[in-house]
């Protein structure tokens, strides 16, 4: 997408937050490791909904870590969102609540009966040498004997 469209699509969102310096970012927004295809091709997202979280991701991910400040009403009311201070209200802020929830993973639902605990180091650890401390004698002098072959 060349720098004109992707201005132009910023502009049009101008409605959607209610002012035009609410949510700028100047380049799109993609999540690889947990959308690879994308965020449209997610099934996750509808394209209106993947299209905001492409414009806006930046601006709504500093945010919502607190690497940027809100400038706008809009943006302090997406930051008491974020907290869980009050209920989402915009689009912008159920967009991201829903790509956060997304990005955390599915839950995963084994055989009734199973149990999937991570992986863990062992409380008591040996160390390979001391495990290992064997003598085994190997005497070079030993020599097979021939199997008497059948005859039949």
């Amino acid at each position: 997408m060349s720098e004109q469209s992707f201005s132009n699509a910023n502009k049009g969102s101008e409605t959607l937050n209610g002012s035009a310096a609410s949510f700028v970012s100047h380049k799109r927004f993609y999540d690889d490791t947990n959308f690879p295809k994308g965020f449209k091709r997610s099934g996750d997202f509808t394209s209106k909904e993947a299209e905001l979280l492409e414009l806006h991701g930046h601006a709504m991910k500093n945010l919502a870590e607190g690497k940027s400040l809100p400038v706008t009403a809009d943006e302090a009311q997406f930051v008491e969102v974020i907290k869980g201070n009050i209920a989402p209200s915009s689009l912008l802020e159920h967009i991201w609540l829903k790509y956060r929830k997304l990005a955390r993973g599915k839950p995963f639902y084994a055989v009734v009966g199973t149990v999937h605990l991570p992986a863990t180091k062992p409380e008591v650890e040996v160390e390979p040498e001391a495990a290992f401390d064997v003598d085994v004698e190997i005497e070079d002098d030993v020599q097979d004997e021939a199997e008497p072959e059948d005859k039949a």
